[in-house]
């Protein structure tokens, strides 16, 4: 069996700010933005280059036995990109507040850069999604 993660919900308050966020702010490329059902609007978006998704919703129902998200309650999504010195400066220059470049240390969360998958960046949404952007050695396609 395959499974695919294509799409993950990123739970928030107000969908036109965070829709702006994610497309101005992070460059996310907006698939759909329509009310689905009556009172029921999706905003589905995807960062350049990725194979999984994000929706933004309101109005839509719990899924059964799962009860929804409560905004700003997400935090570990990561993206990669092979250059984070080049993503954080394209993410300031959007206005995104992005922290340092950072490494895993000895002693934890240390500055700088790292050897070979260990240089991140953090940021949050206006919500308080936490997100992080980790530097991969090659491009997706040539990993």
């Amino acid at each position: 069996m395959e499974l695919t993660l294509e799409v993950i919900t990123v739970p928030v308050t107000d969908l036109d700010r965070a829709k702006k966020f994610y497309e101005e702010g992070c460059g996310f490329k907006v698939d759909l933005d329509q009310e689905v059902a009556p009172g029921i609007r999706v905003i589905q978006l995807t960062p350049v280059g990725s194979r999984c998704s994000i929706t933004l919703t309101s109005g839509q129902p719990d899924n059964p036995g799962q009860p929804k998200m409560a905004p700003g309650s997400l935090s570990g999504l990561q993206l990669c990109v092979t250059d984070l010195a080049a993503a954080r400066a394209a993410l300031l220059e959007r206005s995104v507040e992005v922290g340092e470049i950072q490494r895993v240390g000895a002693n934890g969360w240390e500055d700088g850069a790292g050897g070979e998958w260990n240089s991140f960046l953090f940021f949050k949404d206006p919500d308080g999604n936490g997100w992080a952007i980790q530097e991969a050695p090659a491009p997706l396609s040539q990993r």
